[in-house]
């Protein structure tokens, strides 16, 4: 583990290293689609921990598992998450915020 656990490039490295230890390129585990239906089964149980009043730390177990996913994917589908990440705050920084049904929302609104 690195010295540096809050290090962005720490945090891509042990999961670089995960996907070479069991071989996800070579055994499917790098293919979106399937990476996708993972994200999706890791949200279901994120709504469970939320929805069913599981303790904190498994619903910060849960999240965990859906951002290693996240991170992940974007070693499989070769791209530079981090600066996807800033380029996109940049760009939700500018919106204007609503209320919808009691709930705010951030989104780029077209009426």
């Amino acid at each position: 583990m690195s010295d540096n656990q809050d290090s962005w490039l720490a945090m891509m490295a042990i999961i670089q290293a995960f996907h070479d230890k069991h071989d996800f390129k070579g055994k499917g585990g790098e293919d979106l689609t399937y990476r996708v239906a993972l994200m999706s089964e890791e949200l279901g149980e994120i709504a469970a921990a939320v929805t069913k009043g599981k303790p904190r730390e498994q619903l910060a177990e849960e999240v965990a598992d859906l951002l290693i996913l996240v991170m992940g994917t974007a070693i499989s589908a070769e791209f530079d998450l981090n600066a996807a990440f800033w380029a996109k705050m940049d760009k939700i920084m500018q919106r204007e915020s609503r209320m919808v049904d009691g709930r705010i929302r951030v989104s780029e609104f077209r009426d």
